[in-house]
């Protein structure tokens, strides 16, 4: 805590509270976790996992992107300069270009790879944002809000997956059926995907996990010990894109 928030704290215990609830505040609320009879929650923690050899059987294949950029009012604006995007695919040499080599697998050089944001533990797009517009939300997920973007592109430049797109036209002209659920953005601000946040507080899956036939996406509680993608994360190979920078994505891909 630093000297500012310390005399703010202390102005509160001036202003009525109690010694109790001053003391609560200081500590974070740690005290009271520790005390008997005082339940202590384990907070979600959202993650996915992409079954990459399950995502190649269908070739061609864009169901999710097509399912998530729909209900998001994503723009196809034909246009790779301009281009506006939550999910899409890359080759596996541009995915992972650390774990290439000169006698890696042919086959899964040159194999789509679906990204997306990765919804880091720590996201160096936060930490550079001056009007906090990109915060992590308790549950993990790196949310945006539209209207404090002031379009600076800080955050585009620390990412290190390339996760974020720039509106640099009205993208309304360039939906072909507008989803009146989910707000359009306007000209100037940066947008990502949200890990369907809006479809999580219905309790339902995220539009990519649902719209996979070859159930290539996993999604779930990476907190549930007992949860699908614990089990895969336990029994199976993953690995992380970039882990070397030390941002903890919360994104995994199978072999």
């Amino acid at each position: 805590m630093n000297r500012r928030e310390f005399l703010k704290v202390a102005g509160l215990s001036l202003a009525g509270l109690t010694g109790w609830q001053t003391f609560n505040l200081l500590s974070g609320g740690a005290f009271a976790k520790s005390l008997p009879g005082v339940q202590n929650s384990v907070q979600k923690q959202w993650g996915m996992v992409v079954n990459m050899e399950a995502c190649s059987r269908k070739a061609g294949c864009n169901d999710c992107i097509d399912a998530c950029h729909r209900i998001h009012n994503v723009p196809d604006l034909n246009s790779p300069k301009d281009e506006v995007k939550w999910i899409w695919t890359a080759s596996y040499d541009k995915v992972f270009a650390e774990q290439d080599h000169a006698f890696s697998n042919k086959g899964l050089k040159n194999r789509q790879i679906i990204v997306l944001c990765n919804h880091c533990e720590n996201p160096p797009c936060v930490k550079v944002c001056p009007t906090k517009a990109t915060w992590k939300r308790e549950d993990g997920i790196v949310m945006m809000d539209y209207h404090r973007c002031i379009g600076c592109r800080y955050c585009m430049a620390a990412c290190p997956y390339g996760a974020r797109s720039f509106n640099w036209k009205n993208p309304r002209p360039f939906i072909k059926e507008i989803n009146q659920d989910f707000p359009t953005r306007t000209t100037g601000v940066v947008e990502k995907c949200n890990f369907c946040e809006e479809r999580l507080a219905k309790n339902l899956l995220p539009a990519c996990v649902e719209a996979c036939e070859e159930k290539a996406l996993t999604f779930g509680d990476l907190n549930a010990a007992d949860s699908e993608l614990r089990r895969i994360l336990n029994t199976k190979f993953s690995i992380q894109r970039k882990p070397h920078l030390g941002t903890q994505p919360k994104v995994y891909y199978t072999v």
